[in-house]
């Protein structure tokens, strides 16, 4: 079912061709570093990188019967190089191998992760830039709390991708490793120069120390990145399902021609991409537990991470770049109804204005705790009777005591709230 959701482009970095392809470049490198010592005849290395190579078809098919993909991948290799393939593999155990190219494949996916990251912030400050000075209602507990603008919703998105990206770049920092030390980590059939040369060929660096394996913990940090990826992506499409609901209708995410929404009811036109965003985002956060129980692993290595590893760690990377890719293309695409914004603050009768009326009366003397009993006292009177709140705030004796017309007036502006946004923008934007 995964492959409903592979991008090409991921999808491609987590095939077994791909795979084996790194596989290869360790061994090629290793190989190169053990000639640069004169362990490896200089004839037989180019021998070596002109005719190595293999068959998936035929390491699958050997792997049958060996029960062991490493050696299954070494004897398609070896029939392609001949009598030089004795010097592949030369010194090292399997893991030399599949961890250091495993490092090359997240490094490979986490890259395309970021690239999609710092599109999708581009897009979502074009729309927070667009709606800038758009009023919308802010929520808390689900229920109206006072005005904010649309465009300063989108920027704390904005904030939060970036703080991804940086997590992103800290998450390639820690992959950046291998290891050819051998069955234990201790070099006992290498040459610790042979590590420091192949990895740098690599593009990696060496482990100060390991096992027989890289330390899970640098695997799980990976995946946790991705789930709290995931898990923002989840949080911008709750907010688009949320503002699509009949009676809110501020924002729906795109509705392209011939879509239909249900099998029954032709008006329907549902937020089903970002439902599916929210829940692909439960499985990234759900592979996080395989990576933390990775961790801890009996003595210098058992394989139990192994198979694991090869469903949560390709899955992650897909799911996380296909859903990133949904939510680029919802809120580049959504299409947003201010008009419905403004009327939906003006639905609670002037209730979100209660708190700048509160200020004003204590800005005329008024305790803040007689100030809220009166305001308060208005507020439920407006909830419970159907009542225009400045209406009822206005004829309050004590209110009229202490504010002008103009001043009450001013309580129920927008204009306030749209004030600092201009501020706001220039800090995060800077």
């Amino acid at each position: 079912m995964i492959e409903r959701y592979t991008r090409p482009e991921m999808g491609a970095v987590w095939t077994e061709a791909n795979r084996y392809r790194k596989w290869l470049d360790v061994e090629i490198a290793v190989c190169e570093a053990w000639a640069k010592l004169s362990k490896i005849p200089a004839a037989s290395l180019r021998r070596i990188k002109a005719r190595a190579g293999f068959d998936v078809a035929r390491i699958d098919a050997i792997e049958r019967v060996v029960k062991h993909d490493i050696i299954a991948f070494l004897t398609s290799v070896a029939e392609k190089v001949g009598p030089d393939s004795r010097f592949i593999h030369l010194g090292l155990t399997s893991y030399d191998v599949v961890d250091t190219a495993l490092s090359l494949l997240i490094k490979e996916s986490l890259t395309k992760v970021r690239r999609d990251l710092v599109g999708l912030r581009k897009v979502i400050r074009v729309q927070a830039l667009k709606h800038k000075m758009t009023p919308t209602i802010g929520r808390t507990h689900g229920v109206h709390a006072e005005p904010v603008s649309f465009g300063f919703k989108l920027l704390v998105w904005f904030e939060e991708v970036g703080r991804h990206i940086d997590r992103v770049d800290r998450a390639l920092d820690v992959i950046n490793v291998g290891r050819i030390s051998g069955s234990v980590g201790t070099y006992i059939h290498l040459d610790p120069r042979v590590e420091t040369i192949a990895l740098r060929r690599l593009g990696l660096r060496p482990a100060k120390v390991s096992t027989q394996v890289l330390q899970r913990d640098r695997h799980a940090e990976v995946l946790a990145v991705l789930a709290l990826v995931a898990s923002s992506l989840e949080k911008f499409a709750l907010e688009v399902r949320h503002l699509q609901r009949t009676e809110v209708l501020e924002l729906e995410e795109p509705f392209t021609k011939g879509q239909k929404g249900s099998s029954s009811m032709p008006h329907k036109k549902n937020p089903v991409r970002c439902e599916r965003i929210s829940g692909l985002a439960r499985i990234v956060r759900s592979n996080l537990q395989a990576g933390l129980e990775n961790i801890p692993l009996w003595h210098e290595r058992d394989i139990s991470h192994s198979s694991a590893e090869r469903v949560v760690l390709p899955d992650s990377f897909i799911l996380t770049d296909y859903i990133l890719a949904e939510t680029t293309d919802v809120i580049r695409h959504w299409r947003v109804h201010p008009v419905r914004m403004r009327a939906n603050i003006d639905a609670t009768r002037g209730l979100v204005f209660s708190q700048a009326v509160l200020l004003a009366l204590t800005r005329k003397g008024m305790t803040r705790e007689d100030a809220y009993a009166v305001v308060q006292a208005s507020t439920l009177k407006a909830w419970e009777e159907g009542l225009d709140f400045r209406e009822l705030i206005a004829a309050d004796p004590k209110v009229r005591a202490r504010l002008s017309e103009a001043e009450l007036r001013a309580c129920f502006s927008l204009a306030p709230y749209l004030g600092k946004v201009d501020a706001i923008f220039k800090k995060v934007l800077r």
